[in-house]
């Protein structure tokens, strides 16, 4: 693809050269390559002859950038000297190799479960089994927060605060367990579910959880005690899918009976719109950090669309069919792109631009359908999660920093992913 997209280029530029030479076109710079065809076209009329069989003595001027200045020593014209010297956009890359694969066993192939997430501070969160481990990029330690098998219970979603410093863990049981990651200490075991509770949202001290049980809970953690719920809402279908709260603002999505894509408010959980598009289980839900109000949403094997969403005047945008099954979707926190997992039957990554939802590129490895995704806190990397209990770490995306930037990231280690984890935890 990317060869492909080199070759165009290089086309592109020795056309836009022919087309100065021998057509007097006063190209000076190859644009987009989408574009290019409608803007290289010859500025001279037809009837001009093609070729000239004399030498010009005409006086070169700054205006005049189709002739040869007689001091110059190129056999090209001054405007294609220019196009010769102008700066090409360096060609996007994307690693179709992850960067680091991870075993993580008893990592659970069931879609409806919530497993990984990374936290701002740069610690990455897995459920494997009846435990919950952290594992820092920073400094490669690796530790295990908790044990729920003493419970008689295991995990079925993790979910990190805002600031990173909390993190809720879902339960088979349907507990929600609010945990201090730093002092390994759990801080309280919130009760109200009657199934496994397979996903969380938080929205800056209000935590949102969905179980089985069809319903949603919604707790402010500020609020003694941390039992009581600040609000409730029954979703209506087979369990609670999906489930994603939009930072900062008052919109909560969630999976409603008949796969509606339902969006209710943050401080009283009533459904405010519906969707009804949708032919599948919608697990992968993603709200843009560049356009206010804009939802994506990717439906199960029966659908396998990517949709979108503006949920400010409740219209459906735009959809494609990805061929498969879509279990994750989330956005570049860069550029007007996003990335989707997907299962049956190709269990690839891919990354889209928007809105023209080209692919740009399409990532694959993972043997079991791709049902976990997180991203760095420094948005360039992801990691996504299988049944194959793997996890493999990818570069997905990429971002303009200043020197400085770059020198605190790499002083605060937020690329240190590429360290081995601890043997008895995790092999590479």
């Amino acid at each position: 693809g990317r060869a492909t997209s080199d070759n165009g280029k290089d086309g592109l530029a020795y056309s836009a050269l022919l087309k100065n030479e021998l057509l007097g076109a006063g190209i000076e710079k190859v644009q987009d390559p989408q574009t290019e065809d409608r803007r290289l076209q010859p500025s001279t009329p037809e009837k001009k002859s093609l070729f000239t069989y004399s030498l010009s003595t005409k006086r070169s001027s700054p205006d005049d950038g189709n002739e040869v200045s007689p001091y110059s020593l190129s056999p090209v014209s001054n405007k294609s000297q220019k196009l010769l010297r102008s700066p090409r956009k360096p060609t996007r890359k994307i690693s179709k190799i992850p960067f680091k694969v991870l075993d993580a066993p008893e990592l659970q192939d069931d879609f409806y479960l919530n497993l990984v997430d990374w936290s701002s501070l740069n610690v990455l969160s897995v459920g494997l089994g009846t435990c919950v481990y952290l594992w820092s990029a920073c400094t490669s330690q690796v530790t295990r927060l908790c044990d729920l098998s003493v419970e008689g219970d295991s995990v079925t979603s993790v979910g990190w605060s805002e600031r990173g410093t909390l993190v809720a863990v879902g339960t088979h049981k349907g507990f929600v367990q609010i945990w201090d990651a730093a002092a390994g200490k759990k801080l309280s075991m919130l009760e109200g579910h009657t199934a496994r509770v397979g996903a969380l949202a938080w929205n800056a001290d209000q935590l949102s959880s969905g179980s089985r049980d069809r319903m949603i809970l919604q707790r402010d953690i500020r609020t003694p005690p941390l039992a009581v719920g600040a609000g409730a809402c029954r979703a209506t279908g087979r369990r609670s899918v999906g489930l994603s709260g939009r930072q900062n603002h008052q919109l909560l999505a969630f999976r409603g009976k008949d796969y509606k894509l339902l969006f209710g408010n943050h401080s009283s959980l009533s459904p405010v719109q519906q969707y009804t598009e949708h032919l599948a289980a919608v697990k992968a839900i993603a709200w843009s950090p560049h356009q206010h109000g804009l939802l994506a949403s990717g439906g199960g094997t029966a659908d396998r669309c990517i949709r979108f969403w503006n949920t400010l005047t409740g219209q459906p945008l735009q959809c494609i069919d990805t061929g498969s099954q879509v279990c994750n979707l989330a956005w570049s926190k860069h550029a007007n792109e996003l990335v989707s997992t997907h299962g049956y039957s190709q269990n690839q990554i891919l990354v889209w631009k928007y809105p023209s939802l080209t692919q740009v590129a399409k990532l694959t490895g993972h043997s079991y359908r791709v049902l976990y995704l997180a991203m760095s806190p420094d948005g360039e990397a992801i990691v996504t999660g299988a049944g194959d209990e793997t996890l493999r770490f990818w570069n997905v995306f990429s971002k303009t920093r200043s020197t400085k930037v770059r020198a605190r990231a790499a002083a605060a280690g937020t690329r240190a992913v590429c360290s081995l984890l601890q043997p008895h935890l995790w092999v590479q």
